[in-house]
């Protein structure tokens, strides 16, 4: 039997620029590209018109078509990863699995569990950096432990970049790189794994809008303008290679080149620390007496709490699964200080809704709202949604387009007053944190 090796597609799904993929072409082997809907993961795509499913499907099919032309595929498999690579040593010779690194806590052990097996089969196990510039150990402090502060991570992010990180790891390909397709091993239908296609996601792969690069700086505050790049998705799943937005964002924008720095970041603090996932960071945080009123949190969640602006963020992730990145932070702070409802309700509530949401972002920019993160915002920082509105929205453009029959003085009355809210958060933050 044939020496192959795997090239196994997880948060990557792309041929370009995939350095896991280029280093198991190198081999001179041909190689068996396989993707495992593990349902364990599936289970947490509760919705069975989840938009991030039919997405990663897409592009999986998208995949599959060029990869035709080479007389290859992915071979799918809907079953547990372990079960699965159980499965592949008994039917293939396998001289190496060749993937990309996760740094998600689930994923460090399931691909220890995995490194564990194919060791004892003699089996090499490899996984690249791929999707970040650098990965957590390589940015640490001078007495070598973790950067806990975004300024100077930073700092020493922009000076250690260089070329070498930069590089584009495309390879021309070969049908003479690739296992040759079966029939038996096409693309599992959606209806097969659960799931209904939906109208609203037709995958094509990513493009920069120069335009909106260029002027991310003056417009990315102003949710009415659609003036953010709406890459996060394709960051999430890999649709695009974190090496290309970097160098599209050094030619074009460095405001938009901080965002990229903060989510290596936030990957670095979930790292380095796997609790903060589900704790807050900053440990004293746990004593805040939250009121976890559940009506109060079904009307954020409706998007129906009296405060414009709040209430058309909330309906557009509803109804799109994307919210822009400004609303975002106004309706964080809303639930945790004005309603004092716990983080972890509405990062959970994102966690559902979010076409782009990622473990480690999604958690840091919660605690960041909510104060208990490691590089947050002070808790008296409390966003006036009023006056968030009158900055970023005073034409009431995005609160139309999200709130149709909007009408300042026949609209729901707000479920909480501003400075009642902002007091009472005041008294108990600062209890919690004597």
């Amino acid at each position: 039997m044939e020496e192959i090796v795997v090239f196994w597609f997880r948060r990557d799904i792309r041929l370009q620029d995939n350095v896991g993929l280029y280093h198991a072409i190198q081999t001179g082997k041909k190689v068996l590209p396989i993707f495992i809907f593990d349902p364990d993961i599936l289970l947490k795509f509760s919705d069975k018109e989840d938009k991030r499913v039919v997405y990663f499907y897409q592009a999986l099919a998208q995949i599959n078509s060029i990869l035709k032309q080479y007389n290859s595929q992915v071979v799918c498999y809907h079953d547990r990863v372990m079960t699965v690579f159980e499965q592949l040593v008994q039917t293939h010779t396998i001289t190496a699995v060749y993937t990309n690194a996760d740094y998600e806590p689930e994923a460090r052990k399931r691909d220890g569990a995995v490194q564990t097996f194919l060791a004892q089969q003699q089996i090499a196990f490899y996984a690249y950096k791929d999707q970040v510039i650098f990965e957590a150990h390589e940015l640490l402090k001078s007495d070598q432990t973790p950067y806990k502060v975004y300024t100077p991570y930073a700092k020493l992010w922009r000076s250690r970049l260089t070329a070498q990180h930069l590089l584009d790891w495309t390879l021309a390909l070969k049908a003479d790189y690739f296992v040759a397709k079966k029939e038996d091993a096409t693309l599992p239908s959606l209806a097969s794994l659960g799931y209904k296609t939906t109208e609203e996601v037709h995958f094509k792969s990513p493009v920069f809008g120069s335009h909106i690069i260029q002027n991310y700086t003056a417009n990315r505050d102003f949710p009415a303008l659609d003036a953010t790049t709406r890459l996060g998705i394709a960051l999430r799943f890999g649709t695009v290679s974190v090496r290309a937005c970097v160098r599209q964002a050094l030619q074009a924008n460095e405001t938009w080149l901080s965002q990229l720095i903060w989510r290596e970041f936030f990957m670095a603090i979930l790292y380095h620390y796997p609790y903060s996932a589900r704790a807050c960071f900053k440990r004293e945080y746990e004593n805040i007496q939250w009121r976890n009123n559940e009506t109060e949190f079904e009307a954020w969640c409706k998007g129906e709490t009296g405060y414009p602006l709040v209430d058309a963020g909330m309906r557009e992730l509803n109804q799109t699964g994307y919210m822009h990145n400004r609303v975002r932070m106004v309706v964080a702070s809303f639930l945790v200080k004005h309603l004092l409802i716990d983080w972890r309700w509405g990062e959970a509530y994102f966690a559902q809704k979010l076409n782009d949401y990622d473990l480690a972002l999604n958690v840091g920019n919660w605690q960041w709202a909510a104060g208990c993160g490691c590089d947050a915002a002070p808790y008296f920082r409390i966003f006036n949604p009023t006056e968030q509105q009158k900055k970023f929205d005073k034409e009431l453009k995005y609160i139309k387009k999200w709130i149709p029959q909007y009408e300042e003085s026949t609209y729901i009355p707000p479920i909480v007053e501003h400075k009642l809210a902002r007091e009472r958060a005041l008294v108990v933050f600062k209890q919690a944190l004597k």
